[in-house]
């Protein structure tokens, strides 16, 4: 319990964050990996590449240390965190690791203003924020692992089939190498991946959305090669792409996530996707299709063309087994096989006019995922026609949350 002096010191600290956040966030990674270079095999070295685990924790120290009095009014984001902590097997040990470093971070940046009550404030600061989400995260591990088929971290998947989709798109189809059975998951949820990366030098984890509906036998994951493989964005994607193979073996983590949707309730849905951010829906409308086939639905995405259109069929399959649903599919830039009408509904982007036309119902409910600047547009665009903030919900791949 942090006394009303320690209190105070946070909340003081907070121009220095807002100021510094991201210097002290990646002088503290880069002193934490250095010390402890074991722990880049846990911390995705793409997003440390780009810098997105540095911003990410340095949002995540402010808002804590804003809301130092009321820690609770972050049970949400401290659930997300949790979340991805667990899909890469962070153990309660290593949060010792990471607050020696992190103190000592903020010691050696503030330099004779770190005086022994700010580091001792600081100190008891991180504990409690480090006990909060190791319970929160034993929560998660116990909820995964006491379900029927269930486990935590780390469990060893055969690759079952391997399916090119599209263009730079590979579906690879997983199963227990235990041959034991697998958890019921929801729809919308993801796994991460560990494999050695020879590049590297190191076990990498990766995170990927389940792409099919739940009770198939198999977890399915659907990866979109990113072009060069030497940058950070692409390196896990290529490895996966080049080497995974039917057969292979590869550690994956217990679903999880809560970018899910409530399949029993009847207001109206609308699914806005572009490229790989179709992964997510396929397995949400799959399920719709299956135990409430009567809800109004509407599936709206963006791809360049006919090419590079992953798991349509799925798509088409589930959206034709539903008597009040319907798909618009816009392309930006088709080919000339590519028949207006049959391929595709529209050529351009999605734009407010064609939302407006999904937004007749002030109570449906919008999924979104894509690339960030997508997701963002798309957003301030539902908004400028009236679509309340808790109406719209979306998923961010990588690290953190875009908004």
């Amino acid at each position: 319990m942090l006394t009303a002096n320690q209190i105070a010191l946070i909340k003081a600290s907070v121009p220095f964050l807002e100021e510094h956040g991201l210097e002290l966030t990646t002088h503290f990674y880069r002193r934490m990996l250095e010390g402890n270079p074991e722990l880049k095999s846990v911390f995705n070295q793409a997003h440390q590449m780009k810098g997105e685990q540095q911003m990410s924790l340095a949002v995540a120290v402010l808002a804590y240390a804003k809301n130092i009095e009321n820690p609770a009014v972050l049970a949400g984001a401290v659930r997300r965190i949790a979340q991805k902590h667990c899909t890469i097997g962070i153990r309660p040990e290593q949060y010792a690791i990471v607050g020696r470093h992190l103190i000592a971070s903020l010691g050696e940046l503030l330099g004779e203003a770190a005086t022994p009550e700010l580091v001792d404030a600081w100190t008891a600061a991180y504990q409690q924020l480090a006990d909060l989400l190791i319970a929160t995260e034993q929560k998660i591990y116990d909820e995964q692992a006491n379900v029927e088929g269930g486990w935590s971290s780390w469990r060893p998947m055969r690759v079952a089939n391997r399916v090119e989709e599209c263009r730079d798109v590979v579906s690879f189809y997983l199963e227990p190498a235990d041959g034991g059975p697998l958890p019921a998951y929801a729809p919308g949820q993801y796994v991460s991946v560990r494999t050695f990366v020879k590049e590297l030098g190191l076990v990498q984890p990766r995170q990927y959305t389940i792409s099919q509906a739940s009770g198939t036998g198999f977890i399915r994951i659907t990866v979109k090669r990113i072009a060069g493989d030497t940058t950070p964005e692409g390196r896990m994607s290529n490895h996966l792409h080049k080497y995974l193979k039917t057969g292979d073996v590869i550690d994956v983590s217990a679903p999880t996530g809560d970018f899910t949707i409530d399949v029993k309730a009847e207001h109206p849905v609308v699914f806005i996707a572009a490229g790989i951010g179709i992964t997510p829906m396929v397995p949400m409308i799959e399920t719709l299709a299956t135990e409430n086939p009567l809800r109004e639905v509407h599936f709206i995405y963006s791809t360049q063309n006919s090419e590079t259109y992953p798991l349509r069929a799925e798509v088409e399959r589930a959206v034709s087994g539903m008597p009040n649903a319907a798909s618009a599919v816009f392309f930006t830039k088709p080919l000339e096989k590519d028949r207006i009408g049959v391929d595709y509904n529209a050529e351009g982007r999605i734009s407010v006019d064609e939302l407006r036309n999904f937004c007749q119902n002030p109570d449906a409910d919008f999924y979104l995922c894509g690339p960030i600047p997508f997701m963002k547009s798309i957003a301030e665009a539902l908004r400028s026609i009236g679509i309340i903030a808790p109406r719209i919900h979306s998923e961010a791949f990588g690290t953190g949350d875009w908004e």
